[in-house]
């Protein structure tokens, strides 16, 4: 897969550096990030055997846990396109805020 919208997660990675469990999140966002990159996905049933506690939303949308929940990726997944699209990352609290189906 091709995965797009990297610098949105590096962003929140810089803007929030030294906060509590930042670094085992970055390790853990870039274990995903290898895992995607080497998926060839061609349905969310593809996806759920790589990520089993992914969340399948409407719209391609998924809902991915970084470090045991604390922290949330939301991605558009493409899987005709190979694509995978970064929306939002953040915390557990500030995904709470957001509508993941739009984001």
């Amino acid at each position: 897969m091709i995965v797009v919208g990297t610098s949105l997660v590096e962003r929140h990675f810089q803007t929030h550096a030294g906060h509590k469990g930042l670094k085992a999140a970055k390790a853990q966002y870039e274990s995903w990030l290898s895992i995607v990159k080497q998926a060839e996905w061609r349905g969310p049933d593809d996806m759920k055997r790589a990520h089993a506690k992914a969340s399948i939303l409407k719209g391609g949308r998924a809902v991915f846990n970084i470090k045991a929940n604390d922290f949330r990726l939301v991605a558009a997944v493409d899987y005709l396109g190979a694509v995978v699209r970064v929306r939002f990352f953040g915390t557990h609290a500030e995904y709470d805020e957001i509508d993941a189906e739009t984001v």
